[in-house]
């Protein structure tokens, strides 16, 4: 009898362990959502692509080193070298739970930790050398910290309390993003010359949202699962206890109300500072309270959680526009806001909330000191680590694709990939008001046109051009004089049928009605050659494909609302 319940049990904790691990193996799908919908149309196929690899690339490699070095021992600084986990890890083991159960569930952990820093490096990034990071990360940087706080290294055995990795996944993979990024540099166009910063909208918050909503559903798995165990709580008397904080039930009540109120919260506070409650901050907000409960979901109140998720929602607001209009590292997403400053935030709240040794419950500054060196150690291992790993990265193989790769899209420049909308046409979005570093041509000096005014000429200008260089075609135009046009989406191709294309390998044959966006200016004073130079300077890439531009005599001009003609139609402007 005894052995029939005690393999029930196993089976029950097992089954438990298996769940959770596709659950947390489903957030791949929600983080690629996430930074694919906060991202611009040229870069998702790309994203996808590198959550697809973090994946892969860290299954093979932690089967082979990670797990050994996180969990084959229970050294203080270092576990084991044990390729292809053939050990014997009985030790450690949950109650019942055999060990390919065990390894599946912490290899879904590890690759989340990577996929992190692919929506903070977004859109500006070498595939070839995102792969490399990966590696690293996947290989040696998590296992090493993760075997400190979960395999019995010397976190562990001071009593650091990271329940489900708000430190050991999110920060590791939040301050390991903020280096990449802050080593690659901002996309081209996101800051002024004075410093300010342009918004680069995503392509679908919708997308967004959804990767929200996937990744709170599957938290349910990353927090409750960490328990590895259905077994019931009971007392002294052998009573179940109902609210015990440590069991499946509890955790999820936790974690749930820390998403929630910290969502709402940042919803108010952006109501409050930019007058209107903002949609991508707000998905941040629950990303940001879900991440902050993971290290204490097991150990605090619902009121704790509560408080935790209230900071963490203020908190995430200012820790994003610091990061972006402060220091200036361009992070797409918010990972660093999210993963690395609200990881940091909820350990050390841990230390404040936990029933058992927090500050608020007389556990005096013992229990808080032991999380808060915790934070700092790690923070700083991971920093000096990926600093080293990015910068070798940059100094070899190149960290940063070139300005033309970026324009143009990684989905094309690094994949062949027409769009990842191959029945959609999508313009980027003119919001940067320098988009890049361009040399104009010097505008000529333009003819008086004195009383002569009612014989003004007018020429009309036609540019067709990729979408990707709206913002730079915009700016030179600007900068030369043109201050009023007209853009329409348009679809087409010249002589040479459009860019040749494959898919799956195959080469696209018929032509391909490729998207692009057509400028109409109608100039007096500004030269017409200097338009048309202006246009080939910033378009021009020597790759098929890159436009053309069609000069047409304009007979006049006339002003809808008050039918002026010719120039007075202009009301003295260059262009219209």
């Amino acid at each position: 009898m005894e052995n029939s319940i005690a393999d029930l049990f196993s089976g029950i904790n097992t089954i438990w362990v298996l769940v959770a691990a596709a659950l947390v193996f489903f957030m791949q799908a929600g983080f690629a959502m996430v930074e694919t919908g906060f991202t611009r149309a040229k870069n998702a196929g790309n994203i996808i692509m590198k959550n697809l690899m973090d994946f892969c690339i860290g299954t093979v490699l932690y089967w082979l080193v990670g797990f050994g070095i996180m969990f084959g021992s229970t050294g203080a600084i270092f576990g084991a070298l044990d390729p292809m986990v053939r050990g014997d890890y009985s030790a450690i083991l949950p109650s019942g739970v055999p060990l390919y159960a065990f390894l599946i569930f912490q290899t879904v952990f590890c690759a989340t930790a990577a996929t992190i820093v692919s929506g903070a490096m977004a859109e500006r990034t070498k595939f070839l050398s995102y792969c490399i990071y990966s590696a690293v990360i996947s290989l040696v940087v998590y296992p090493l910290s993760g075997h400190w706080i979960w395999g019995g290294g010397w976190l562990s055995q001071m009593g650091f309390h990271d329940f489900a990795g708000s430190t050991a996944v999110h920060m590791v993979g939040g301050v390991s993003a903020f280096v990449g990024a802050a080593i690659l540099g901002p996309r081209i166009g996101k800051y002024n010359k004075d410093g300010s910063a342009n918004a680069f909208p995503g392509h679908s918050l919708t997308l967004g949202a959804l990767g929200v909503f996937i990744l709170w559903f599957c938290w349910f798995g990353f927090n409750g699962g960490s328990t590895v165990s259905m077994e019931i709580s009971r007392d002294a008397a052998g009573a179940i206890i109902s609210d015990a904080p440590a069991a499946a039930g509890g955790i999820f009540v936790t974690t749930n109300l820390a998403a929630a109120t910290a969502a709402a919260v940042t919803m108010i506070i952006t109501w409050i500072r930019y007058k209107k409650p903002d949609v991508s901050m707000t998905l941040n907000g629950a990303l940001a309270g879900l991440v902050a409960i993971t290290a204490g979901c097991d150990v605090v109140s619902p009121v704790g959680a509560f408080l935790i998720g209230l900071i963490s929602g203020i908190v995430i607001v200012f820790g994003i526009e610091f990061i972006d209009k402060v220091i200036k590292v361009d992070d797409p997403v918010g990972a660093v806001g999210v993963h690395g400053i609200c990881g940091a935030l909820g350990t050390i709240l841990t230390g404040f909330f936990a029933l058992d040794g927090g500050l608020f419950y007389g556990g005096g500054f013992g229990f808080l000191g032991v999380q808060a060196l915790g934070v700092v150690v790690v923070a700083a291992y991971v920093a000096i680590v990926m600093f080293i790993v990015f910068t070798l990265i940059k100094k070899t193989v190149g960290l940063r694709a070139s300005a033309h790769e970026e324009i143009t899209g990684l989905d094309a420049t690094e994949h062949n990939l027409a769009s990842s909308y191959a029945d959609f046409v999508f313009s980027t979005p003119g919001t940067a008001a320098a988009a890049a570093p361009v040399t104009v041509v010097e505008a000529e000096e333009a003819v008086p046109l004195g009383s002569n005014i009612e014989n003004a000429e007018f020429t009309k200008v036609t540019i067709v051009f990729k979408p990707e260089y709206l913002d730079l075609l915009k700016k030179a135009m600007n900068d030369i004089g043109v201050t009023g046009m007209t853009v329409t989406n348009v679809l087409g191709y010249g002589l040479q049928k459009g860019e040749t294309n494959y898919y799956r390998g195959i080469k696209i044959e018929t032509p391909n009605l490729l998207p692009k966006l057509q400028m109409d200016i109608v100039v007096s004073a500004v030269p017409v050659e200097t338009v048309v130079k202006t246009a080939q300077k910033v378009l021009h890439t020597g790759h098929i494909g890159d436009g053309k531009v069609f000069v047409y005599k304009a007979l006049n001009v006339v002003k809808i609302s008050t039918g002026e003609e010719g120039y007075a139609a202009l009301q003295g402007r260059d262009d219209v």
